[in-house]
């Protein structure tokens, strides 16, 4: 943590401005959150090392089980770690679904079945979310032959604690520079990612040391083309991704919307589905971002729109984020050098961390406290206000009781 600490603090500028300042507008918690991200993720990756016999014992003998279905589940930005991660483990041959808890709760039926064993993997910044407790729970009582995998920053939440000493359980808990103090979850997404990646192999070892050098680029820079880009003014900001980074454009349309309260409309979408109806949102006061891929054949299409949508003139501006030079013109493309050869998956965490830098500056531009951005008060860091009920079965007619965490 102090390492982390000292990499993040050992200048007195962040995003090109003073901390003391930072902290006086509210997001000095989230601008140090932000950039710190390539200095936790080495971390990471020495965790998941560390723990590695321990993670094969409890994982190994489900994997070897061509049956077992893996649902991976969170709310919010926890939720799209699994729609990241999803498509990796599909290639591996896996039965893998991505599951929000907020779906699980309210429709619990429709997405465990009974006689399917399953391995669920919970996200969890805080690890206390309703919804995150209650998916753990009807998971419980409506599969037969469950297993539980928590990945969570928080050694306090509930899904933790829930999994000590027992056998169908694992944890991996994250250092708690990861624990995100901040509203908008950063360090917390790209770890729990990272840590997810590590663990099930999806990505290879030391991957969070050799992606960090890309992602440091944001701070070294990024820095005038995001200024300019927060001078433009931009009222909506499409997002689009292929595969894994579809996922990853949900969390950054997600993001802008948190810290700027929701002033900026942001949506996201792949590339081809784009076309089929959503790109009727552009006008000269959008901003898309193209998050392109590196693998061959969705770069191709990626490309294609890229040119329609320039070709277009109809947004205000397209960008690229890429890691290959193919994508001219230079001044609507960032390219982050020494990543050409990096999987999508790696890909997302230095085009999360821009694009979490936008939401931020964009933030700040409006009078928004990123820290804190909800002005109305009713939207908080971990969510208030839900009720969870019974699931009345269909089949017996019989309440499922979930009790309250």
């Amino acid at each position: 943590m102090q390492a982390v600490q000292d990499a993040v603090q050992g200048g007195s500028e962040l995003f090109g401005q003073d901390l003391a300042r930072l902290d006086a507008l509210g997001g000095g918690v989230t601008a140090r959150e932000i950039a710190q991200q390539p200095a936790v993720w080495p971390q990471i990756d020495a965790l998941v090392t560390a723990q590695r016999a321990q993670i094969d014992a409890f994982l190994a003998p489900l994997l070897a089980r061509p049956e077992l279905r893996i649902v991976m589940a969170g709310a919010g930005t926890s939720a799209f770690i699994g729609e990241c991660l999803a498509p990796g483990l599909l290639r591996q041959g896996r039965r893998a679904d991505a599951v929000p808890t907020t779906d699980l709760v309210s429709g619990p039926d429709r997405y465990f079945q009974r006689g399917a064993p399953t391995l669920v993997v919970s996200f969890g910044r805080s690890g206390s979310s309703p919804e995150s407790v209650a998916a753990v729970q009807l998971a419980d009582q409506l599969v037969d032959d469950v297993y539980h995998l928590v990945i969570t920053c928080n050694e306090e939440g509930q899904l933790y604690r829930m999994t000590q000493d027992r056998a169908n359980a694992l944890a991996i808990l994250l250092p708690d520079a990861t624990h995100d103090r901040g509203f908008a979850m950063t360090t917390s997404f790209t770890s729990m990612l990272l840590a997810a990646a590590l663990a099930f192999r999806v990505l290879a070892p030391d991957v969070g040391a050799r992606i960090a050098p890309a992602a440091t680029q944001v701070g070294e820079r990024a820095l005038p083309l995001l200024t300019q880009l927060v001078a433009q003014d931009f009222k909506r900001v499409v997002y689009l991704g292929s595969n894994e980074l579809r996922g990853l454009a949900r969390e950054a349309s997600l993001k802008l919307l948190e810290l700027t309260d929701g002033q900026v409309v942001a949506i996201h979408d792949s590339p081809l589905g784009f076309r089929h109806g959503p790109k009727t949102i552009v006008d000269d006061q959008t901003l898309v971002v193209v998050l392109l891929s590196n693998d061959p054949q969705a770069r191709r299409y990626d490309l294609d729109l890229l040119r329609e949508l320039r070709g277009d003139r109809r947004a205000g501006r397209v960008l690229a984020l890429s890691a290959q030079g193919d994508a001219a013109p230079d001044d609507d493309t960032f390219v982050f050098t020494g990543a050409d050869a990096a999987q999508d998956l790696e890909l997302a965490l230095p085009y999360v961390v821009f694009c979490q830098g936008f939401a931020f500056l964009r933030s700040l531009s409006m009078g928004v406290r990123p820290d804190t951005p909800s002005m109305s008060g009713t939207v908080n860091r971990v969510v208030r206000g839900v009720t969870i009920y019974p699931f009345m079965s269909p089949v017996d007619s019989e309440a499922v009781h979930v009790p309250r965490g």
